[in-house]
């Protein structure tokens, strides 16, 4: 019996030991793919990474517009006021991320994954790519 205990108790501290490990390491950046959208319109400002979506991994699943007309996204990079507040009341993110259809925003680094101060983007986007006309402005 004594000799039960002392596994249990062995393997009870490896696996609290690896939850630590699990729990407390420095998650990297992650790096955005092709089409993914970079959200950073107020991550950095709150010391938050910006916020990677997947939009390929989501539109396999869903249709142009479950997001972009039930749920009023924007087609533009940058273009909605998305912020936490909004999130945890059901809009934007929080219709499907809500605990029951998709994992709920206690989950931080699954989606404020992104490398700090880059700028809310599509990634790889071909409009960030193109030259700019002689004498026009950059905006």
């Amino acid at each position: 019996m004594k000799r039960l205990l002392s596994l249990m108790r062995g393997l009870a501290t490896g696996v609290v030991l690896a939850l630590c490990t699990v729990l407390f390491v420095d998650i990297p950046d992650a790096q955005a793919e092709y089409g993914d959208v970079v959200i950073n319109n107020y991550s950095d400002a709150a010391g938050m990474r910006p916020a990677v979506f997947p939009h390929w991994f989501h539109r396999m699943r869903f249709r142009c517009k479950v997001c972009h007309a039930d749920l009023g996204f924007k087609m533009k990079a940058g273009g909605n006021e998305i912020n936490m507040v909004k999130i945890i009341d059901g809009q934007f993110c929080g219709a499907c991320h809500n605990g029951d259809i998709a994992w709920s925003v206690e989950n931080c680094n699954l989606c404020h994954s992104g490398k700090p101060g880059t700028q809310t983007q599509v990634h790889e986007s071909t409009i960030h790519k193109l030259a700019q006309p002689a004498g026009t402005p950059k905006k």
